[in-house]
């Protein structure tokens, strides 16, 4: 993709006047994991958040408006030179995350994104943090492509943002986070995504079948986990470098997820959801996806059974991955059991938080016709 920011030769005149602590300039503070950064970093850094309309609201950070995929972010000269010379630090965590959008509009976002980070970190004279996924590590195939476009669209994104910024040869690292669960000890997140959607289904008894082998895992790390990774990462000023924030061979099982939410749901009442059938993932092209294509299930179902397919065949290939965490400046590695301790965290949260959905479910007897949410 041709930059639309032009690197500088020349950096802008130094910095003037004393400072107490280094400004780090964080995008994506709204997202699952931006809010988990804004709490692990808060105590040393001076935030300045991006933000592109809704506010963040925290008392902890600065908000600058902007738009990632405009030129300067849209900011004017004068502000985007004002910008350079106070950033010390740039860590670029958002990205277009809706499988949902357009393809055309996922690469656009994540690229142009990455370019004008890279821009400032390079103006600025700063090291920059880009936050990708483990999720590289598979190359999206041409059925990729024509049954997931969206999911495609993100994971070549992201590896073309990967590859942006090794060429740029501005100092920082890139980390690769696998998927970012709710935190290890409330279980609480910031916001929906997909994991948290399955969590509910599995605990409403909402999924009947699954793509995956017997002994597939999923890959998943506690936010507070992934935040003080970067953050060490961060603070040990690491100029280099590609990190694994994964669970690697600690991953949890797929049936294993099935029985923590499956506890959850009887410590709430519910009828003990009996765990989905598996699907080798190799059949779900040949098999699952062109059945449900002419089937007569209802719209919500076959829905929800396509976007469990468009999660695992993603997220459960080329399984167990490397991992970084417990490194030298890489936070510190969860074992199995914290891994299992913090999903049924997650999945308890989920469930008190939805007290009237499940008292609903409770008196009906069954499961309610739409997708948990």
């Amino acid at each position: 993709m041709q930059s639309d920011n032009p690197r500088l030769a020349v950096l802008p005149a130094g910095r003037t006047g004393p400072r107490d602590r280094p400004t780090l300039l964080l995008t994506g503070g709204s997202g699952v994991l931006g809010r988990a950064l804004i709490d692990e970093l808060a105590p040393d850094f001076d935030l300045l958040c991006l933000r592109r309309n809704t506010p963040l609201r925290d008392p902890r950070v600065r908000e600058i408006q902007g738009d990632l995929v405009a030129p300067r972010l849209g900011l004017s000269p004068l502000a985007w030179h004002e910008l350079a010379l106070e950033v010390d630090v740039v860590l670029h965590s958002a990205a277009e995350t809706n499988w949902r959008t357009p393809p055309e509009d996922i690469v656009r976002t994540n690229l142009r994104g990455t370019d004008a980070m890279l821009d400032l970190a390079a103006r600025a004279d700063a090291p920059l943090y880009l936050v990708s996924t483990a999720f590289v590590a598979n190359a999206p195939t041409e059925e990729d492509h024509r049954r997931f476009p969206g999911a495609a669209a993100y994971l070549d994104s992201k590896a073309r943002a990967e590859r942006m910024t090794r060429d740029a040869g501005v100092p920082g690292a890139i980390v690769r986070p696998s998927v970012v669960m709710g935190d290890s000890v409330t279980g609480r997140i910031a916001g929906q995504q997909g994991l948290t959607k399955t969590i509910g289904s599995m605990i409403l008894g909402q999924v009947p079948v699954l793509p995956g082998a017997p002994d597939a895992r999923i890959d998943m790390v506690p936010q507070d986990h992934v935040a003080r990774a970067v953050g060490d990462l961060v603070r040990g000023g690491v100029g280099d470098g590609e990190y694994w924030l994964t669970a690697g061979k600690d991953a949890i099982e797929l049936r294993e997820f099935a029985d923590v939410c499956a506890d959850v749901a009887e410590r709430h009442g519910l009828p003990r959801p009996q765990r989905p059938r598996l699907i080798p993932v190799e059949a779900v092209h040949r098999l699952l996806l062109p059945m449900l294509e002419g089937t007569a299930l209802p719209t919500a179902v076959r829905r929800r059974l396509e976007h469990y397919a468009e999660l695992l065949l993603v997220f459960q290939r080329e399984l167990p991955f490397d991992t970084s965490l417990g490194e030298p400046h890489c936070g510190t590695r969860p074992s199995r059991a914290d891994l299992r301790a913090a999903l049924e965290r997650n999945a308890e949260s989920w469930a008190a938080d939805r007290a009237g959905l499940l008292a609903r479910h409770r008196a009906a007897g069954r499961a309610p016709r739409e997708a948990a949410s």
